[in-house]
């Protein structure tokens, strides 16, 4: 997880438990191929109050290994 990731967890009162909510029960929302760092995947579903929509960005590193790149509440505008 990047340090990125783990301040805007914080930002937004969350915790590692609702990022590992959201990897195993949500659903892949979008696939990223713009980046030219590579492929991004935005993984959204609900923390583990089962009410605050999240969501986690990530991509695979050529260890494939899935690197968390933010991870925020979803926020309507």
């Amino acid at each position: 997880m990047s340090g990125h990731a783990m301040e805007e967890m914080a930002e937004d009162d969350l915790d590692i438990e609702d990022v590992e909510q959201v990897l195993l029960n949500g659903r892949m929302a979008r696939i990223e191929r713009d980046d030219p760092r590579g492929t991004r995947y935005v993984v959204e579903g609900t923390a583990v109050d089962e009410t605050t929509p999240v969501a986690v960005v990530g991509r695979f590193t050529t260890t494939d290994r899935y690197l968390i790149i933010t991870v925020y509440a979803i926020t309507e505008l």
